[in-house]
């Protein structure tokens, strides 16, 4: 059987992502190749978290990268796909007029999901990671509207939460105070349940921290190494990052509020150190759509294997 293809497009506050994977059912390993992935920096969040709406220029780039996007899936014959909108999408109050319109102009189907679900989809891309069941960890993903963290205990998710706290929403000083409150009230009662040595760190602000501090593969990130980055990242402007450190503007921007958020998390649950692999909330859809296919292919197979035959007595 040749190879089936999903897409998962994120609708996210600071970038919209497109991640085009594909995967061969007779492959034992079930692993999955990368054929397509573009990030467009749309920032969404940026009207959303201030103007609490979407601005017609904004939502008319919206539209035409699901255009584009929609274009692209028909190329690569995508067999299944899944479009997830978060926080900026959640909080405009012109979202759904939006979302009619893409339906309109491209058929695409727009998931305007909550917090709640933002954090277990995102938990769902750990299929990449292997994990010693034996530990527990917390699943931490900011992003530039919200931060989801979960909490998996003995292999199996154990809860999961969604915070207002997001880097572009600091770059706006759009972060209540009782949200922290609630962020840290959550973590103690979490750290004295569960010790917490390592963290999952999701999302290309980690990632990408994790690469400047020159991370070796298969190593953690320590506490006070990304404790330290930060401390110099702070130190230069935002131009100064884009020149020293190759940042993209939309990156450099922000990377210091995500890096904080990060060490915030770790030190109110004592961790010392980052797992961080490359996932994100987009591997998770990738890897629920091929459940879900798995799924319906096996119902199909036992319906197949159905065999009817006519009653006694009864004329064909």
């Amino acid at each position: 059987m040749n190879s089936i293809r999903f897409a998962a497009i994120d609708i996210g506050s600071n970038a919209v992502r497109l991640l085009i994977m594909s995967v061969s059912p007779e492959d034992p390993t079930e692993s999955f190749t990368k054929e397509l992935m573009i990030r467009v920096p749309l920032r969404l969040g940026q009207e959303s978290f201030v103007s609490g709406k979407i601005d017609e220029k904004k939502s008319k780039k919206l539209i035409r990268l699901m255009k584009a996007f929609r274009h692209l899936m028909k190329v690569y014959e995508v067999d299944d796909y899944r479009v997830c909108a978060t926080a900026a999408m959640r909080e405009a109050k012109n979202a759904k007029e939006i979302v009619k319109e893409i339906k309109d102009e491209t058929e695409l189907k727009i998931e305007i999901i909550d917090g709640h679900e933002e954090a277990i989809v995102i938990y769902e891309s750990h299929f990449a990671y292997h994990l010693n069941e034996s530990q527990n960890y917390v699943f931490v993903d900011v992003g530039g509207g919200s931060t989801e963290i979960s909490l998996i205990s003995n292999g199996e998710l154990i809860q999961s939460n969604s915070y207002n706290i997001g880097t572009v929403r600091l770059l706006n000083n759009r972060v209540k105070d009782e949200e922290y409150e609630r962020l840290h009230t959550d973590l103690s009662l979490l750290k004295e349940q569960y010790p917490i040595n390592d963290i999952i760190g999701s999302g290309g602000n980690i990632i990408k921290l994790n690469s400047l501090a020159k991370v070796r593969r298969d190593r953690k990130l320590s506490l006070v190494a990304l404790e330290n980055l930060n401390e110099i990242l702070k130190q230069y402007t935002v131009d100064e990052l884009i020149e020293q450190y190759k940042l993209k503007p939309d990156r450099a921007d922000i990377i210091t509020h995500a890096a904080g958020i990060y060490i915030d998390v770790a030190k109110s649950l004592g961790a010392k150190s980052f797992i961080v692999p490359k996932i994100g909330l987009i591997d998770g859809i990738i890897h629920m759509l091929y459940v879900k296919w798995k799924s319906k292919k096996k119902n199909n197979k036992n319906t197949t294997d159905v065999v009817e035959t006519p009653e006694s007595g009864k004329e064909d």
